[in-house]
């Protein structure tokens, strides 16, 4: 198994390309460390408007935007720019509160009028956002905005704290929102924005109180060996996701404040079962993930900040993860007598089962931002070739791979995702198996359909009752399983670090809040 070797070139040449991009760090007067704010991240965003997918995220995660509603750390919804909402006994039409007392960074007054301008938008632009909404329309009145849906919908309120859903002022013309960031209610004001670094600064009409940093730099280190050695050197001041094997650089609670929690997220390897390709075949699916030993990645290789793939929804959920048997766990005899039953033998004694004069080998797209996504993928290849499957690792830039993920131009393709999108498990469990029917599901791109799975998860979108919900979506993951559609890797920890400058800095089980008001400084 090929092991990561940090070579010391490699690390001084980090080193000064950070210097480069963040400053002078840890040469800050004390007095210029209480008005600055340095945060090391992994971005993958390259321009800034909510409604493109994923983007939104950035949007939110560095200060500038805000949704109607937000999550807790169980999920469970919260008021935000809506101070309270109701139903109607149809379950149709949800009456929401806006607060009064909010103003964009522009000095305009947030109206209901703006709430429903900026929903109508990125409904106009976004496919998945139309999916998730199922808006049939909007009215606004002062204050009060009133939303009817197509169907009854338990989550509906969710949706709306989703990125996409980020409140911003359509009316303006100042701002080139892909370029320079839409005008929106957060604590901060995008300054100047590229795909390496983000400058806020504070957003003077912020409505829920004074925003503690005159101004953040949000440098992007996607090397998360990198971010570390920039946050113990003091060119940062707090790091979002250290790698699990640089953890214990920061075990001096004297020096610096660790925020951990497990997870809601998923690392997972979509499988292309389209026809012509390798995992079309079930029993060359069951295989492959037969040969993976997922507990010994989890708890050698990753140091034990994971925890064993198995079932879509991660045991930090109360999806029955322990009620869900793992009938595809690690087990080398099986997968070689799968592959053998589906035809596939090692003719000629090169260590590659073969069928037909070809070779068995299948393309497994990766990206590195995220430390834990390379080393799943070569100890994935080296399990598969034991069992006689060449597995060829294709490292590629995220924006690349969201791409290839639409296209389908992959075997495998592993990710690290958040399981509930704005707040509902049916969004994830819809993106990548639900069927993709004149292209209403473009994330599944991998020709996997299920005609039970998807009734299941239509009568889950209509669902109130919590304990049939819980039901159905166990169901659902059953089937999953059952068909090896997917490889669970695991279920990560996640993590903010901090130097002790400053205060606040927590992680959140909602991966949609990472620079909040309440990072302040420490004097």
């Amino acid at each position: 198994m090929k092991k990561h070797v940090k070579k010391l070139a490699a690390v001084l040449m980090s080193g000064a390309l950070l210097l480069g991009a963040v400053g002078c760090g840890g040469g800050d007067t004390k007095a210029e460390k209480k008005e600055t704010l340095r945060i090391g991240i992994s971005n993958f965003a390259d321009i800034l408007d909510p409604a493109e997918h994923s983007i939104g995220w950035a949007v939110m995660r560095y200060g500038l935007g805000e949704t109607l509603i937000k999550f807790d750390e169980k999920m469970n919804v919260q008021p935000w720019l809506a101070e309270s909402w109701s139903i109607s006994d149809d379950k149709l039409t949800w009456t929401i509160k806006v607060r009064d007392n909010v103003k964009f960074s522009n000095g305009k007054p947030l109206t209901a009028k703006d709430c429903k301008a900026s929903i109508e938008r990125t409904l106009g632009i976004s496919v998945e956002a139309r999916a998730w909404a199922n808006i049939e329309s909007i009215t606004a009145e002062g204050q009060t905005l009133t939303i009817k849906t197509t169907k009854p919908m338990p989550n509906f309120i969710g949706v709306l704290g989703d990125p996409y859903f980020t409140i911003i002022d359509t009316e303006d013309t100042t701002h080139d929102i892909k370029r320079d960031g839409p005008i929106c209610t957060g604590p901060y004001v995008m300054k100047s924005f590229s795909r390496d670094k983000a400058i806020m600064e504070a957003n003077p009409y912020y409505w829920d109180g004074t925003p503690a940093f005159k101004k953040v730099e949000i440098p992007s280190i996607d090397d998360p060996n990198t971010r570390a050695m920039a946050l113990q050197s003091g060119e940062i001041d707090a790091a979002v996701n250290i790698a699990f094997g640089d953890m214990a650089l920061f075990n001096d609670t004297s020096k610096y404040n660790v925020s951990t929690i497990d997870s809601i997220r998923d690392v997972l390897a979509r499988i292309n079962v389209n026809e012509g390709r390798p995992f079309a075949d079930k029993k060359v699916r069951e295989a492959f993930i037969c040969s993976l030993d997922r507990e010994s990645y989890s708890k050698t290789l990753l140091k034990g900040t994971f925890t064993p793939g198995g079932p879509a929804m991660p045991p930090s959920l109360d999806f029955g993860f322990n009620e869900i048997e793992n009938k595809d766990a690690y087990n080398v005899d099986r997968a070689k007598k799968l592959l053998s039953e589906a035809g596939w033998k090692d003719t000629n004694g090169d260590g590659i089962v073969d069928k037909n004069g070809k070779n068995l080998e299948v393309d497994f797209v990766y990206y590195s931002s995220r430390a834990e996504l390379p080393i799943f993928a070569e100890a994935a290849q080296a399990d598969a070739a034991k069992i006689g499957i060449k597995v060829n690792l294709k490292n590629v830039d995220y924006n690349v791979m969201d791409k290839l993920g639409v296209s389908g131009d992959y075997d495998l393709m592993i990710s690290n995702i958040m399981t509930e999108q704005a707040g509902d498990p049916l969004n994830f469990l819809n993106m990548y198996w639900r069927s993709n029917i004149d292209g209403q599901n473009p994330q599944n791109s991998s020709g996997y359909s299920n005609p039970t799975y998807d009734a299941l998860g239509d009568a889950l979108r209509v669902e109130f009752d919590k304990s049939k919900r819980r039901d159905i979506i166990i169901s659902m993951q059953k089937i999953i399983m059952d068909d090896a559609a997917a490889i669970i890797f695991g279920y990560p920890q996640t993590n903010i670090i901090s130097n002790k400058s400053i205060t606040g800095a927590k992680i959140q089980a909602c991966d949609y809040y990472w620079l909040t008001k309440d990072w302040k400084p420490a004097n």
